[in-house]
């Protein structure tokens, strides 16, 4: 009978320990996830950073008495290429609103020069940040996709209680700008 409950207590304890760390994988493979997501966030980010200067280049040689507007664009690309490096979604959010507002002005500007509207390479910088935007959409579902897998687990049974103990917490939404 002792033998009996030793063996039933060691595969109560082997049962529970391989419970803890297919529950810890499991919490730790949706974390990587998240960050996976919020990186490719900020691939698209920089990508879009990048068609800054050539659409500055391009206005301004344009509308080159329109240097506020352009050099607000300048300023909201750099906000924007300072918060893909740091941790805060809230941050990249929004700086990102700042530079849409930002380049929101600078292809308005179009509609007053219509030379510039005509140019070749200016069409192809606005079809490149429609691309861009597309892809980034994406990216913000996909990371919103993964936070909420994440967020699920670290809040139900049976996860809720190994996620303390692998360092799991629930993470930030991306709030698309507005």
């Amino acid at each position: 009978m002792v033998r009996f409950v030793l063996i039933l207590v060691l595969l109560i304890a082997v049962a529970v320990l391989i419970g803890f760390v297919a529950g810890y994988n499991k919490l730790r493979g949706a974390q990587v996830r998240v960050s996976e997501a919020l990186s490719g966030i900020d691939v698209e980010l920089t990508r879009r950073a990048a068609l800054i200067p050539g659409l500055v280049h391009t206005v301004g040689s344009f509308a080159a008495h329109e240097k506020a507007i352009l050099d607000r664009v300048t300023d909201a690309r750099a906000q924007l290429t300072a918060a893909t490096g740091g941790a805060s979604v809230t941050q990249r959010s929004a700086a990102e609103r700042v530079l849409d507002d930002a380049v929101g002005r600078v292809l308005a500007l179009g509609q007053s020069y219509p030379q510039l509207n005509s140019s070749n390479n200016f069409l192809d910088l606005q079809r490149n940040l429609a691309d861009t935007e597309n892809k980034l959409a994406f990216a913000r579902q996909y990371y919103n996709d993964a936070v909420a897998t994440l967020n699920r687990l670290v809040a139900t049974m049976p996860w809720m209680f190994v996620a303390p103990l692998a360092g799991v917490t629930e993470q930030e939404f991306y709030q698309a700008p507005r």
